[in-house]
């Protein structure tokens, strides 16, 4: 291999997410015209791209509204754009929701819509349940945040508190026929657990929701509580005459873009080893894992020969326990890094497809075989900073910070270890 092992990751990282971008994989789901009107709506870090793709290869009249992240939104002719916050939602996010669940209020049978659905819409779509608020939205997003629940499992909870959420939006949008487009950002691609699944049916109930708290020890609000432990956030079922009209296309998935790197990594002369798109539980622990792994195909070549690229997906949690500028891909590769050691022969970066780690407007790092050691020269100490949630400080005191902007999509994390 004579690429620059760094310069080789990024490229990886950069097919992964150009794999996703929306004028990519959005005109080949373009569904038939109505002889009504098209409405295209949506929510997510991507859907504004999408709206705009959207637009752009349809062949007739339309209009609508989407909500995306504060400073991912495109110019579109005839779709307004909207911005809220997103992890943490904000009163423009719940202005948003409101607004999108009027727009499809009184639709005919002969409509359609058009539904623009990415990863961090659960955020920009926080609508409450009458009785609710948005501090509680707040509240409650911070807390699934920090506990280390997984993907799933908030987003089960949020269904359960929210008025849009859990099929909601697809039953406002009754008798109008509905196609769901959505770019999934979660293990298994589940429509559900992207963005929450406004526009499709929800299997779980609320004592799901109710069982997740508990494991977790979040301390709900009575007022809280009592909407799961009533039964009155129940979301909308697989066997509701309104869901029959209703259509959903994966466009793009993480395993597409594991794929692109992969093509990438192989025309580069390297075997390629995908382990998975859907790998979740603690960031650390998933790096020390990934570095047992990987010190194994160093040493004896096996179960690879090098050289070698291990990709990896999937979405991690982090369970804060310090008080640095972390995000979950970061707290993952520096995990690995000091699980390794300092090995000469192994680089890796992680990085989140959408642009952003945790809070950071930083997608994610690079590790080489010299971190550790210019870590210790620059008097950090890696493993305080792993324990203090410091992945952002760590690798941006070494300048290994990916940063990307706003990328328009959001196919989830994104890991690749190369072997030399």
């Amino acid at each position: 291999m004579h690429t620059d092992p760094q310069l080789l990751l990024r490229r990886l990282f950069d097919a992964a997410v150009a794999s996703a971008q929306a004028d990519v994989c959005i005109p080949r789901f373009l569904p038939s015209r109505p002889t009504g009107r098209t409405i295209v709506i949506g929510a997510g870090k991507a859907s504004a791209a999408m709206a705009r793709a959207f637009e752009q290869h349809w062949d007739g009249p339309l209009e609508g509204l989407v909500v995306t992240r504060y400073g991912y939104a495109v110019a579109c002719d005839n779709i307004e754009i909207l911005e809220a916050a997103h992890p943490v939602p904000d009163q423009a996010g719940l202005d948003a929701a409101k607004r999108i669940l009027d727009y499809v209020s009184d639709l005919a049978e002969d409509d359609l819509v058009v539904c623009l659905i990415s990863g961090g819409g659960s955020a920009l779509l926080p609508l409450p349940l009458a009785g609710l608020d948005l501090a509680d939205k707040q509240a409650v997003n911070r807390a699934l945040l920090a506990c280390g629940a997984s993907i799933s499992e908030m987003n089960c909870v949020r269904r359960h508190l929210s008025a849009i959420k859990g099929g909601r939006l697809a039953a406002a949008c009754h008798p109008a026929r509905v196609v769901n487009l959505l770019i999934s950002d979660v293990p298994g691609d589940d429509p559900n657990d992207i963005a929450s699944g406004p526009t499709v049916a929800d299997p779980t109930d609320c004592a799901a929701a109710l069982a997740i708290v508990d494991r977790y020890g979040i301390a709900l609000p009575a007022h809280v509580r009592e909407v799961l432990e009533s039964g009155r956030g129940e979301t909308v079922k697989p066997d509701d005459p309104r869901m029959r009209d209703v259509t959903t296309h994966l466009v793009a998935t993480p395993q597409m873009a594991l794929e692109a790197a992969a093509d990438v990594a192989r025309e580069a002369g390297l075997d390629v080893h995908n382990l998975g798109d859907a790998i979740e539980g603690e960031a650390s622990d998933v790096g020390k894992v990934m570095a047992g792994i990987t010190r194994q195909v160093a040493e004896r070549d096996m179960p690879f020969r090098r050289p070698c690229v291990l990709l990896s997906g999937g979405e991690t949690t982090v369970t804060l326990r310090g008080d640095g500028r972390g995000g979950r891909n970061v707290e993952f590769l520096l995990s690995l890094a000091v699980a390794l050691k300092g090995r000469a022969d192994i680089y890796a970066l992680a990085g989140d497809t959408d642009g952003v780690d945790g809070v950071e407007e930083i997608a994610g790092g690079i590790m080489t075989p010299t971190t550790l050691a210019r870590a210790w020269q620059l008097g950090i100490n890696p493993a305080e900073s792993l324990r203090n949630n410091d992945g952002h400080g760590f690798f941006q005191a070494l300048g290994d910070s990916v940063i990307t902007g706003p990328t328009m999509t959001n196919v989830n994390d994104f890991r690749a270890i190369l072997v030399t």
